[in-house]
């Protein structure tokens, strides 16, 4: 009869509640938008440089995008579900 119970308990415990899944999900949108931020800008031509690689979305607006994603997922994981 207790290792029934134990069972049951056991399978409706979640160690994360729906607030924190709602944080990890605009996290991972952050660090996504962060990436196709990031992406293009190469050349075809091997030979030929394109200097549109050193611009500012690449540069600064990209990588400060998955920063805060980052940073989200991590308030997410030590976000306490239980509290109100």
């Amino acid at each position: 009869m207790g290792e029934k119970k134990r069972k049951e308990q056991a399978k409706n415990d979640f160690v994360f509640g729906k607030k924190n899944y709602k944080f990890m999900f605009i996290g991972l949108v952050f660090i996504a938008l962060g990436f196709i931020l990031m992406a293009g800008g190469g050349s075809d031509d091997p030979n030929i440089f394109n200097p549109e690689i050193f611009n500012f979305r690449r540069i600064r607006i990209a990588p400060t995008l998955i920063l805060i994603g980052f940073g989200i997922q991590i308030y997410a994981i030590l976000l306490n579900p239980d509290k109100k």
